[in-house]
């Protein structure tokens, strides 16, 4: 091997060497180990702090010069992540969260992921080159970007849906119980076989609405097999309201009242049921989840568990500043607004 080439992979060998790596050789938190290269060791013992100083020599890992960017906010910008922005309730987050950091002298920039892993990471990767002060993710997928970026130790907020990787600062609210929610509403007008609409390849936040909504109602005496449940695939929830509502339809006709897992599955069925000559709310009670704000001119007919929103980007604004304080974050459930 020439000077050159032994160069050329001690270089590669430092830059795959993160924080994560230096923790699992260690058997210690990635958060101990960024403390101790950051010259905080807080309560880590002297053995600890001693292991970790082996290990990084061992290893060859070298403080990325982004990473501690970020940690020390040199930057005043701060990235979003989030899906499929013709979604009202992805745009009233971005809209909650951009003024709180506005205020508090920051700039969001914003960027929609389609809610495509490999979207995800370039925008990660892109806005890290950018040096952001922290990230935003609405509605995060798993992707290998997010490993990486969580491993640096990144200041990163979750938002709507909690980390797919586990843990972290997570803001949104809680979605079993909204389900549960609807589905009292439903038994409180009547509808004592209701059905479930939501999409194939659902997401973790409406899944948690469609899995507390049968709970409840197999709590009250719902027998679960009696409860009829449809899904579509696809990224528009507005299509796949309408598929799931049609495949519903030809599983045994409409039902009396349905769940459905987003406002915008909502609007899908109810074209459907405009196509079937169908009166809703009469002929079938669908219940939303987001309680968009555009339901009040376009959807009079729809109930719908309300999000606030608006309220958002403050708490947001608050886990963020933990992260960049050093300090513990913790998952924030926001109340939704009861159905009457």
């Amino acid at each position: 091997m020439t000077p050159r080439t032994a160069a050329k992979a001690g270089k590669t060998r430092h830059e795959a060497v993160s924080l994560a790596t230096v923790a699992r050789e260690t058997g210690v938190s990635v958060a101990t180990v960024s403390r101790i290269v950051n010259g905080k060791s807080g309560r880590a013992s002297a053995e600890t702090i001693a292991r970790v100083a082996e290990a990084i020599e061992r290893l060859g890992y070298r403080p990325n010069p982004v990473g501690r960017a970020l940690r020390r906010r040199t930057s005043r910008v701060v990235a979003m992540l989030s899906p499929n922005l013709d979604n009202p309730a992805m745009a009233a987050i971005a809209v909650s969260t951009e003024a709180a950091l506005r205020k508090a002298g920051y700039v969001m920039i914003l960027c929609d992921t389609h809610d495509r892993p490999e979207l995800q990471d370039d925008y990660l990767q892109a806005m890290r080159d950018q040096f952001v002060a922290g990230y935003i993710l609405v509605s995060a997928v798993r992707s290998r970007g997010l490993e990486q970026t969580l491993g640096r130790g990144d200041p990163i907020v979750f938002v709507a849906r909690r980390n797919p990787l586990g843990g972290g600062a997570y803001v949104g609210i809680d979605n079993r119980a909204a389900g549960a929610d609807a589905a009292d509403f439903m038994l409180a007008h009547g509808v004592d076989r209701p059905a479930v609409l939501m999409a194939t390849e659902n997401a973790s936040s409406t899944a948690e609405r469609a899995a507390g909504f049968v709970e409840r109602l197999v709590a009250r005496g719902v027998p679960e097999d009696g409860i009829r449940k449809a899904s579509a695939p696809g990224l528009s929830h507005i299509e796949i309201g309408y598929a799931a509502a049609r495949n519903l339809v030809q599983d045994g006709g409409w039902p009396r009242g349905a769940l459905c897992v987003s406002d915008m599955i909502a609007y899908g069925a109810y074209r459907l049921a405009a196509e079937s000559a169908l009166s809703i709310p009469r002929d079938c009670r669908l219940v939303g989840v987001d309680g968009n704000a555009i339901n009040h001119w376009i959807a009079p007919w729809l109930t719908s568990i309300r999000i606030p929103y608006e309220t958002f980007g403050q708490h947001v604004l608050e886990q963020l500043r933990l992260q960049w304080s050093g300090a513990t974050t913790s998952e924030i459930y926001i109340p939704h607004q009861p159905l009457a």
